[in-house]
């Protein structure tokens, strides 16, 4: 019941929505733009065909195999920059000039570097993913409260036991937000790739449908699709805030 009482607020307001979206479609008498019911059986006939589980994997893989690779360049450069100084000055700048720059201003290089196979998106995940990573891992570092790296060399633990007893659950939940940013970045720019540059996935869906005879009703069901599965990764990298290893800097 509790749990009712948290989710219906928004189930009300989505079924306004709902309506409203309907109403309006009906009204303007709309020959192009689906109703709710329109976008439910174009759904249901991506699912009953197998198109749209095709389409789902194939943009997972793509931004699974490029989060990943970035996590694996990202964290250990994070860390490092973080209790080095000099590598810190060094590399900071560097990182915040690129940065800002918009994963889909790399489209043409990834294309002219990769071609338009897997590659290129993954790259572009990759891009758009290890800046934030490595510079919300080297806050996190710089956020640690001295007393514990003090009580540390105190006791003479080695550096190697420092890193993984201290610095990184320290770092972790500074960690864990730029993990969320940055899924988030790669679930929009896998997106973008797949529009321009392949033949599967979820934007190549959302192209393809508009242009195989204008199913705004499959376009429509592709950007759902996309949103949900965007709020359900999010949810994921929320649940691990909750672990112990995370809560360890903030224990009582």
């Amino acid at each position: 019941m509790e749990k009712l009482k948290k989710v219906l607020p928004a189930l009300v307001l989505l079924s306004v929505l709902l309506g409203l979206w309907s109403l309006i479609v009906v009204r303007s008498e709309s020959a192009i733009f689906p109703t709710p019911w329109k976008v439910v059986t174009g759904t249901a006939e991506l699912i009953s065909d197998g198109t749209m589980f095709g389409h789902i994997a194939a943009s997972l893989l793509r931004v699974g195999a490029g989060f990943l690779i970035a996590a694996a360049v990202a964290l250990p450069l994070g860390l490092w920059m973080g209790r080095v100084t000099i590598v810190y000055r060094t590399l900071n700048p560097v990182f915040q000039i690129l940065r800002p720059i918009s994963p889909i201003a790399w489209i043409p290089i990834a294309i002219l570097w990769f071609g338009i196979g897997d590659a290129s998106p993954i790259f572009l995940i990759f891009i758009s993913t290890v800046f934030p990573l490595v510079v919300q891992t080297a806050t996190g570092v710089h956020s640690i409260e001295p007393r514990f790296l003090q009580a540390a060399e105190n006791f003479g633990v080695p550096r190697w036991k420092l890193y993984v007893k201290v610095i990184w659950p320290a770092a972790l939940p500074q960690v864990i937000i730029g993990m969320r940013i940055s899924l988030g970045v790669a679930w929009l720019v896998v997106v973008a790739a797949e529009m321009i540059a392949l033949r599967s996935g979820l934007g190549y869906m959302i192209i393809d449908a508009r242009n195989a005879g204008n199913r705004y009703d499959l376009v429509v069901s592709g950007m759902i699709v996309i949103g949900l599965i965007g709020l359900l990764l999010d949810a994921l990298m929320r649940r691990l805030e909750g672990l112990r290893s995370v809560r360890w800097r903030y224990a009582r």
